[in-house]
């Protein structure tokens, strides 16, 4: 029986008639919840210094949220570090990026942004290669980043700034919606640890690695974001609801494997390589 209830994994956007969620929500007569299923929190000093990595041994900080960066100075600050003029800063977004601001002066440091891809800033990380980096992490990650650099032989260290923790699920019912829309692999976990799987609503949702998750978790995934079709998780979901209405199947989304990734590894390899290759003097004549 449809409920016309969705259940979105985020926070209230500050002004709900500009949310993606807007418009679709109002075409399906629809009712959205949103509530975060994680939170994010910082790792102690403590937690910081088991991990033995001495912030003044790198020049280069890679940084692909908020909360690590927050981390990251709340840390300095803590261990009285004072971060140098001359550390540089990568970001996968500029969005990341800009958020800087709340801690140093933007204009007179060196900051460089990718545009929120993997292959983006993998790409800037090899521009930097003579760089000695520190990769910092939210746990869980997705291992892909710190192995892919590892194996392009870069000088990374990879540390954990901090954690994604189950947030308070006490007053969700699974049972009150129609489909619940997962961001991460740690919403899959939230989820599948808080409520029987067998008795959970279908899910949407959105990235790879969420998808893999909430699969692997034996979560029925009837709506999966990005693709050409759907780039957001809000066109995956008026998809899902088009077909209901119009009594068509809706098959179970399936993982795609990234055939092309293997193939961007090996070309930044290429470029690492053709770079510190030793050019011959030419002979005098």
């Amino acid at each position: 029986m449809t409920k016309n209830k969705i259940l979105v994994s985020q926070p209230t956007p500050a002004v709900l008639e500009k949310s993606p969620f807007y418009d679709f929500s109002n075409k399906h007569n629809l009712t959205i919840d949103y509530q975060p299923l994680i939170r994010v929190v910082g790792v102690s000093l403590k937690e910081f210094r088991a991990q033995r990595t001495e912030i003044l041994e790198h020049s280069t900080m890679i940084f692909s949220s908020r909360t690590t960066i927050d981390s990251f100075f709340h840390i300095c600050e803590e261990a009285r570090i004072t971060v140098p003029e001359t550390m540089k800063y990568i970001c996968n977004t500029e969005a990341v990026a800009l958020y800087l601001q709340k801690y140093i002066v933007y204009r007179k440091r060196k900051i460089s942004f990718a545009d929120g891809t993997f292959n983006s800033l993998v790409e800037l990380i090899v521009k930097h290669k003579d760089e000695k980096f520190i990769l910092a992490l939210t746990e869980p990650f997705k291992p892909e980043l710190p192995e892919t650099l590892q194996t392009l032989k870069l000088k990374v260290s990879p540390v954990v700034f901090a954690r994604t923790v189950a947030a308070d699920m006490s007053k969700i019912t699974p049972d009150n919606y129609d489909i619940i829309a997962l961001y991460s692999p740690s919403d899959v976990k939230a989820l599948a640890d808080n409520f029987d799987i067998e008795k959970l609503p279908v899910v949407a949702t959105f990235g790879e690695a969420t998808l893999r998750a909430a699969k692997e978790a034996g979560m029925k995934v009837k709506a999966s974001a990005p693709s050409p079709e759907a780039p957001s998780m809000a066109k995956a979901l008026d998809i899902y609801f088009t077909k209901l209405e119009e009594g068509k199947e809706v098959v179970d989304a399936e993982v795609k494997e990234d055939l092309d990734k293997e193939e961007f590894i090996r070309a930044q390899q290429s470029k690492l390589q053709k770079k510190t290759r030793t050019r011959t003097p030419k002979k005098k004549e």
